[in-house]
């Protein structure tokens, strides 16, 4: 199998459950949504098999891979998983959730974006974590989320592009914490720091 591959890189986790933990980043091209926020390049891929990927990984000590993307549910499949499992990583997954995954992942976040795309219906039964990106103070109850069968609740405010808008996103975001005391504020941190 031939995996599309946008990046494969080494950081710290800026979201989220493990936020400031070394990391193998791979993402993946390709997407079933089109979300307006959306930093990925849907473009740029190489074609990668389970073997590549995992040499691509070998320059650093890690054993914290995070598949993301894109999306990475329409291509991740067992035989990467186990792959990955047998060179001795552990595997987390940045999902919309409107797919089915293989078995097997060890950590799922579930960031759903049905609140701003049509056709984005979450399929999982559960994560680890959800962590919803919060753009606008108007945006609807997030009552179905918070009882959306998870471990964790995050709210990560939209970087928007704009010092302005993501200064009253973050204060709504902080807001509707607040108020709503089993969400957790979730911060990218590697944009704060200034890494990838």
């Amino acid at each position: 199998m031939m995996y599309p591959i946008n990046e494969i890189f080494y950081s710290l986790q800026g979201e989220g459950r493990w936020a400031g933990r070394p990391a193998w980043f791979v993402r993946f091209s390709g997407c079933n949504l089109r979300c307006p926020f959306c930093d990925t390049n849907h473009s740029a891929r190489e074609m990668m098999d389970a073997q590549a990927i995992i040499e691509a990984m070998k320059k650093y000590r890690a054993d914290f891979v995070v598949l993301t993307g894109g999306e990475p549910a329409l291509v991740v499949d067992e035989a990467l998983v186990n792959a990955l499992h047998d060179a001795g990583k552990y595997i987390a997954i940045e999902t919309n959730g409107t797919r089915p995954l293989p078995p097997g992942i060890d950590w799922i976040t579930l960031s759903p974006k049905d609140l701003y795309v049509t056709n984005a219906k979450v399929v999982l039964p559960r994560a680890n974590e959800v962590k919803v990106i919060f753009c606008d103070t108007d945006i609807p109850s997030l009552d179905d989320y918070a009882h959306y069968p998870a471990d964790y609740y995050y709210l990560q405010p939209c970087d928007m592009g704009n010092a302005d808008r993501n200064k009253d996103i973050l204060a709504a975001t902080v807001n509707y914490c607040f108020a709503h005391p089993q969400w957790s504020l979730s911060l990218q941190q590697q944009k704060i720091i200034g890494i990838r």
